[in-house]
């Protein structure tokens, strides 16, 4: 049996953004576009499907490093922030973004959270599953 663990995470997450889109409950907020990522970003996501791409990110954490916190995720989708002529420094990822993300799939029922932070639920595990399996089927 093919898991995520087996397939190419790129293509993995690609393919279950398009797969959450057709969830109900997990539409993106109006904001989405309007800002940016974090602090460490100089522009708004260009892709309009980000919302989507970052959900479907989130989940693979989810399903390969449980439990998950939004601290933690802020650290892993951080990077290095520009400040002019000083030295470049780490600047984490903005949690509001992630946090709204983690509690609409909680809603879809892909997560579920626990005393310790947040862990994927049998249906997100199926569906990452399934796409790795559909991955697998057309790379033959």
């Amino acid at each position: 049996m093919v898991t995520a663990y087996d397939a190419n995470p790129h293509q993995l997450i690609r393919a279950t953004a398009v797969r959450l889109e057709k969830v109900e409950g997990l539409a993106a907020p109006k904001w989405v576009g309007m800002v940016k990522s974090g602090a460490h970003r100089e522009r708004l996501p260009q892709d309009d499907k980000f919302w989507y791409v970052r959900c479907a990110s989130l989940l693979y954490q989810a399903y390969c490093h449980s439990p998950i916190g939004v601290s933690s995720l802020q650290t892993h989708y951080g990077g290095r922030q520009k400040r002019g002529v000083a030295r470049e420094r780490f600047a984490r990822a903005g949690g509001n973004m992630i946090r709204k993300g983690l509690q609409a799939m909680e809603k879809a029922g892909l997560l579920t959270k626990k005393k310790v932070g947040r862990y994927i639920a049998p249906k997100g595990q199926a569906l990452m599953d399934s796409v790795a399996q559909e991955l697998a089927q057309k790379k033959e």
